[in-house]
């Protein structure tokens, strides 16, 4: 290999390895983490604010029994199982007022189990 091939090979592995910059590193990573905890018949907190156009995780976990975390409208339908953490990345463009519902049946109370998302 001569000299100006090895100089670029160089300078392009250098350029690889470099590390990124925190700008870099921030821009895939969601803005917002919710944890929510889902227990008969209730999410806990009961309403959640996320802002237009920007990604966030909802850290999901069932203290009980299997629930359900179900919306049509944000786009995810999730199973809980109990002890488990279950991440639904979203990002909702449009604001307003959405709900998530249990829809795994968790007892006489069920019907009742819904957590409020508020897009601003």
């Amino acid at each position: 290999m001569n000299r100006s091939r090895l100089t670029l090979a160089i300078l392009a592995a250098a350029a690889l390895a470099a590390p990124a910059s925190p700008q870099d590193a921030d821009a895939g990573a969601p803005a917002t983490t919710v944890a929510i905890a889902a227990k008969r018949f209730e999410f806990q907190p009961a309403e959640i604010h996320l802002k237009a156009g920007e990604p966030a995780t909802l850290a999901v976990t069932s203290q009980d029994v299997t629930h359900g975390f179900f919306s049509r409208q944000l786009g995810f339908d999730e199973d809980l199982s109990p002890g488990k953490t279950v991440d639904v990345h979203i990002k909702p463009e449009k604001p307003g007022r959405y709900t998530v519902i249990c829809d795994h049946y968790c007892g006489s109370g069920h019907g009742g189990m819904k957590l409020t998302v508020v897009v601003e």
